[in-house]
C-alpha cells in the first residue's frame, strides 16, 4: 500500500488511547476496562495501566463525538472508581497514544482530527512520538532531527539507515500520521487471584476462617464484575519458616457465586489438615475462567439458595454504589477493620 492509500485507510478509524494513573491496583485497572467496554465492544488492554478503544461503531451508537465519549469515561472513572484518566483520540493508534501522553495530569481529553494530524505532530519533540524509545531519540537528535515534523520531512531511507530497516520505516510512517494497525480486542487472563497476609503468625482457626470467607467474597465480586466464572480454585497457604501448601480442586459447575466458591474453599482448607501450623498468608486463585454467559442456567428447587443469590445481586448493587467494603458477612468485619 502506498503512502496515500495508508493515509486514507488510517483516516477511516477513530481510536481512543487511555492512560490510567501509574501503580494502579490490578482490580481497579480491570474496572476501567469494564467501563471502556461500556463505550465500545472493541477494547485492547495494554497492561498494566493503559488501553486502546476502537470508536468507529461506538460514535454512531452513542450519537456523539469522540471527545465527548472521552469526557464521559473520565466522569465514570472519577465517580465510580475514584481515579482520573488521560484520554487521547486520533485517527490512528500512534496519534491517539501520542495525544494521551500530552494531556497533563491527573486527567483530561485531547482529540486530534484527521486533517489536523500533520500540523499537530510537527512541533512535538521527536521523543514525544509514540513508539520512539529513548535510544532512538538520542540517535535522531544527534543527527539534527529534533521534532516530529523534521522526522516526517526526512527521506524514509535515511531514517532506516539511522534506526534500522524496520524501526526506521515505522518511525518515518508514524511521523507522517500513518499507522494502519487495528485495535485488537485482548481477552481477560484465564485466572484471577486475591490474597490476605496476617499481621502476625496465626493459629486461631476462627481468624483463618474469617480470612478465607473474606477472600471468597472478594474473589466472587471480582469475577462477577469481569463477567467471568471459574471452573476451579487453587488455595495456597504460607507458613512461618517459609514453607507453603497448595491444592487445586474443580467446581462441579463453573461459578462466580459466593455460595459455590465458599463450599469448595472450605473443602480445600479441610484437606490441608492444619493443626498447630502458624499461618502468615493465604491466596485464593480462580482458574480456567470462562465467560459467565457460557454458564448454563440450571433449574433449582433450592429456595434457600435462590434467596441467597438474590441477596448477592442486591449486595453487588450496594457495593457498586458505596464501595466493595460497604456490605458483607459480619464475621469478616473485624478483619477488615484491622487491615
Amino acid at each position: 500500500m502506498n503512502d496515500a492509500g495508508k493515509q486514507v485507510e488510517s483516516a477511516r478509524a477513530t481510536v481512543m488511547h487511555v492512560r490510567c494513573p501509574e501503580r494502579l491496583l490490578e482490580e481497579t485497572y480491570r474496572r476501567v476496562l469494564e467501563l471502556l467496554a461500556g463505550l465500545s465492544p472493541v477494547v485492547q488492554a495494554l497492561p498494566p495501566s493503559a488501553a486502546l478503544v476502537e470508536l468507529k461503531g461506538a460514535l454512531r451508537y452513542h450519537a456523539t463525538d469522540a471527545a465527548h465519549l472521552g469526557e464521559i469515561l473520565r466522569i465514570r472513572c472519577i465517580s465510580r472508581l475514584g481515579v482520573d484518566v488521560r484520554v487521547g483520540v486520533g485517527p490512528t493508534i500512534t496519534v491517539a497514544a501520542t495525544a494521551s501522553a500530552q494531556v497533563p495530569g491527573p486527567g483530561g481529553v485531547l482529540a486530534v482530527a484527521p486533517d489536523e494530524v500533520a500540523g499537530w505532530l510537527a512541533p512535538l519533540p521527536v521523543e514525544a512520538l509514540y513508539g520512539i524509545g529513548p535510544r532512538q531519540a538520542v540517535v535522531l537528535r544527534d543527527h539534527g532531527i529534533h521534532s516530529v515534523g523534521l522526522l516526517a520531512a526526512v527521506c524514509p531511507a535515511t531514517v532506516q539507515r539511522l534506526l534500522g530497516k524496520k524501526a526506521g520505516r515505522l518511525a518515518a510512517d508514524r511521523a507522517r500520521g500513518i499507522d494502519p494497525r487495528p485495535v485488537v480486542p485482548r481477552n481477560l487472563p484465564a485466572s484471577a487471584a486475591v490474597r490476605h497476609r496476617f499481621t502476625s503468625h496465626t493459629l486461631d482457626g476462627a481468624v483463618v476462617r474469617a480470612a478465607l470467607l473474606d477472600l471468597v467474597v472478594r474473589l466472587g465480586l471480582h469475577l462477577r464484575h469481569r463477567g467471568q466464572a471459574a471452573r476451579a480454585l487453587t488455595l495456597s497457604l504460607r507458613f512461618a519458616g517459609g514453607t507453603t501448601w497448595e491444592k487445586i480442586r474443580r467446581l462441579p459447575e463453573p461459578s462466580a457465586h459466593e455460595d459455590d466458591l465458599r463450599m469448595l474453599v472450605y473443602q480445600l482448607m479441610d484437606a490441608a489438615a492444619l493443626q498447630r501450623a502458624r499461618l502468615i498468608g493465604i491466596a485464593l486463585r480462580a482458574e480456567d475462567l470462562i465467560d459467565a454467559g457460557q454458564v448454563a442456567e440450571q433449574i433449582s428447587l433450592d429456595g434457600a439458595r435462590e434467596s441467597r443469590l438474590l441477596a448477592e445481586q442486591a449486595m453487588d448493587r450496594i457495593r457498586d454504589k458505596f464501595g466493595p467494603g460497604s456490605i458483607g458477612p459480619a464475621t469478616v468485619a473485624p478483619l477488615r477493620r484491622a487491615s
